[in-house]
């Protein structure tokens, strides 16, 4: 699943794409909008919102989608070569007389009124990267269940919007907490909130993504991926767990010892 940072890079493309354009072609792959159709309406904005992307178009509709793990909007100038996949994969097709946006494998399409969008997004916490920003509901959000364990909270799209699998394992090495361990144990929760804001800011307009100091493409994250590597601060071998997870969780065990319940 995309971070926030990602889902913010592809909102300002679609946004610098469609903004202000009339939509010549609308063609929504979903059977429940396959009589929704958007032909002769101005887009007005693209918004991200944690990793939703909200695509509000004249009328108060909003075009509300989620690329989860493997979905993607394309751009395309008129007369080139689709190429991000079979036509099966296509899910939405929004084109002007200029470029043309295509959605791949979106699992999430839905229409709402914009007036409606919290319909949608409402139950998200303080956007990372989002005008909302508000740190001390975050840290409240992080601290109301003390005994959850840090790398699921930080999940939570509820605790705080845009943060995905890598500055999870990220953000649970700099506050040198095990992501096993529970909320409680974190040492500076309002720093951690504030890394969180500080990682996504600063990367936010680069697709390489940086959590350390060094740029070599080698040593640009502490832990996520490293498997076996040795840790960039104290050289233990980086190890990786749960067996069997849908999201893997990269930790080091000196830098971020376990707890005797959680080992």
């Amino acid at each position: 699943m995309p971070e926030g940072d990602t889902v913010y890079r592809a909102a300002r493309t679609l946004h610098e794409a469609l903004a202000g354009q009339v939509l010549t072609r609308c063609d929504l792959r979903v059977p429940r909008l396959a009589t929704a159709d958007l032909t002769g309406r101005v887009v007005r904005e693209v918004v991200p919102r944690g990793k939703h992307l909200l695509t509000r178009v004249e009328g108060g509709l909003t075009l509300h989608s989620h690329l989860r793990m493997d979905g993607a909007w394309h751009i395309y100038a008129d007369g080139e070569r689709w190429r991000g996949g079979p036509g099966h994969q296509i899910r939405a097709i929004l084109g002007t007389a200029g470029p043309t946006a295509v959605g791949y494998r979106l699992p999430v399409l839905e229409l709402l009124r914009t007036a409606e969008e919290d319909k949608a997004v409402g139950h998200l916490g303080p956007d990372l990267l989002g005008p909302d920003w508000d740190p001390a509901e975050a840290e409240r959000r992080l601290l109301a269940r003390p005994d959850r364990p840090l790398g699921e909270a930080l999940l939570d799209q509820r605790t705080l919007a845009g943060i995905g699998n890598v500055y999870k394992s990220e953000l649970c090495f700099l506050a040198q907490t095990h992501p096993y361990a529970p909320v409680s144990a974190v040492p500076d929760p309002a720093r951690l909130v504030g890394l969180a804001k500080k990682l996504l800011e600063a990367n936010k307009d680069r697709p390489a993504r940086i959590t350390t100091p060094g740029a070599r493409p080698d040593r640009r994250l502490w832990v996520y991926g490293r498997t076996g590597k040795p840790c960039l601060r104290c050289r233990t071998p980086v190890r990786e767990g749960e067996p069997g997870q849908d999201r893997v969780t990269y930790w080091c065990p000196t830098c971020q010892p376990p707890a005797a319940s959680d080992a």
